[in-house]
């Protein structure tokens, strides 16, 4: 009897060290980021050690998880479909996360008290002009969102080439808007500590901003797997879950831009 072949199609994870290293890694960042907050000595240090920690881990986790499903063939049909619940589920928590960002949002704004000088945005505040660089990176963001759909149709229609270009052209956009917004937050004329409309707008679009980062370091390394021929028309699964992961980025910042810049500035 061949005891190798198993009798499910299921993937019974190996024991592996990574996940406890993230979440040490997580806690190295957490109370360093605190630290450094309240100013305490080494807490930047501490903050950057952590942070290295983190990606290191997260590599080398990420790695193992693309070998198995790779050159393994762990990753089977019904894996898949496990694994895109997964991601779904994920994509909601998300959304929760960012409901709660408006809510706090139009908390404030919707009813402004009298401490706010009954007026939003706040007495003293000098808002950003929404049809300058925000309307810049809409235009910027949903480009990227075509981009990444035309680099998906072309991988399942076998086109290597349009899958390359469509990435590489995404990956870029995604630079150039990160590169605005922090070009939009060193000319803010105000700051995080200017209030609840400082706080609520720097929460809203940083948060918005960190998601853009780990999206294009998702769509970067689909594009490394592209080009390392992992990828094929029918599996494809982690690409396909960075597309989706983008375009939930995309449909945020429409709200954040509609919101936020326009109504609320």
């Amino acid at each position: 009897m061949n005891r190798s072949v198993q009798a499910h199609p299921f993937h019974l994870v190996e024991a592996s060290p990574w996940p406890i290293a993230v979440s040490f890694s997580l806690l190295v960042v957490t109370l360093s980021g605190v630290m450094t907050f309240q100013g305490y000595p080494n807490g930047l240090f501490l903050l950057t050690l952590g942070f290295i920690s983190l990606v290191s881990t997260m590599t080398l986790w990420f790695k193992d998880i693309s070998r198995e499903g790779t050159f393994q063939g762990h990753h089977t049909f019904a894996v898949q479909k496990g694994l895109s619940l997964g991601f779904v589920l994920f994509v909601v928590s998300e959304v929760f996360f960012f409901i709660s960002i408006f809510w706090a949002f139009f908390h404030s704004s919707l009813a402004p008290t009298v401490e706010l000088g009954a007026h939003w945005p706040p007495a003293g505040i000098e808002t950003l002009n929404p049809w300058e660089v925000p309307l810049l990176n809409t235009v910027i963001l949903l480009s990227s969102g075509a981009t990444v759909t035309y680099a998906h149709h072309s991988l399942i229609q076998g086109n290597r080439a349009g899958v390359i270009y469509g990435l590489i052209a995404t990956v870029a956009l995604a630079t150039v808007f990160t590169g605005f917004q922090a070009f939009e937050y060193y000319n803010a004329p105000f700051t995080f500590s200017d209030g609840v409309y400082g706080s609520t707008f720097y929460m809203a679009t940083g948060f918005h901003g960190i998601h853009v980062i780990v999206g294009t370091i998702f769509l970067t390394v689909g594009l490394f797997r592209v080009l390392s021929y992992h990828l094929t028309d029918h599996h494809h699964l982690g690409f396909e879950q960075a597309i989706l992961y983008w375009h939930f980025v995309d449909v945020v910042w429409l709200f954040l831009f509609i919101s936020v810049y326009w109504w609320g500035g």
